[in-house]
């Protein structure tokens, strides 16, 4: 049960609402994600826009990267209904069970390349409170590993969604019972 009051359908702006039909329809069900953001028409737009460009259109790195990131960050945060929520996303994208449960186990579980490691580390240490103190040499060590920096900064942004949707989630007990 959230700490505040989320955004019931028939108070959401019809911008929203036509969004919220489509879920719907999909669904059967609206995250209670949505319903808070759905609160702010402002908030709501920002961070579809995110949603959109960042995580759901083709970009610089691989769907399975940009899942792997999305989970490894919320673990970080310790966000649950994030983790719940990018456990299902990363299957609908092609990961398999297998492949999730290794994110759910930590970077060095994950078969991959050890370059992309590498990018997961980065990120990790990126999403933290001291991320102010990263250093020329840490995104050397990531351009090192065969990323460009626009894949760099991709997967930044990435990362700074979730600290972003992670911090909603959590200071509002989203998915707490």
């Amino acid at each position: 049960m959230a700490y505040i009051k989320l955004c019931s359908y028939e108070e959401m702006d019809p911008t929203i609402q036509e969004k919220a039909k489509q879920i719907l329809e999909k669904t059967g069900k609206l995250g209670e994600i949505f319903e808070l953001i759905a609160l702010n028409k402002d908030i709501y737009n920002a961070t579809d826009n995110m949603v959109q460009d960042y995580l759901l259109k083709e970009t610089l790195l691989p769907y399975s990267t940009k899942e792997r990131i999305a989970l490894l960050i919320s673990i970080d945060n310790g966000c649950k209904m994030c983790v719940d929520v990018h456990k299902n996303i990363a299957k609908m994208l092609g990961m398999s069970e297998a492949q999730v449960q290794e994110v759910l186990e930590g970077v060095d579980a994950i078969q991959c390349e050890e370059s992309e490691k590498t990018l997961l580390r980065f990120c990790i240490r990126a999403s933290q409170k001291d991320s102010y103190k990263m250093m020329q040499e840490d995104v050397d060590a990531v351009k090192e590993a065969g990323y460009s920096e626009a894949q760099i900064l991709e997967a930044v942004a990435i990362t700074g969604y979730f600290n972003y949707i992670n911090t909603l989630s959590n200071v509002f007990g989203l998915g707490k019972q």
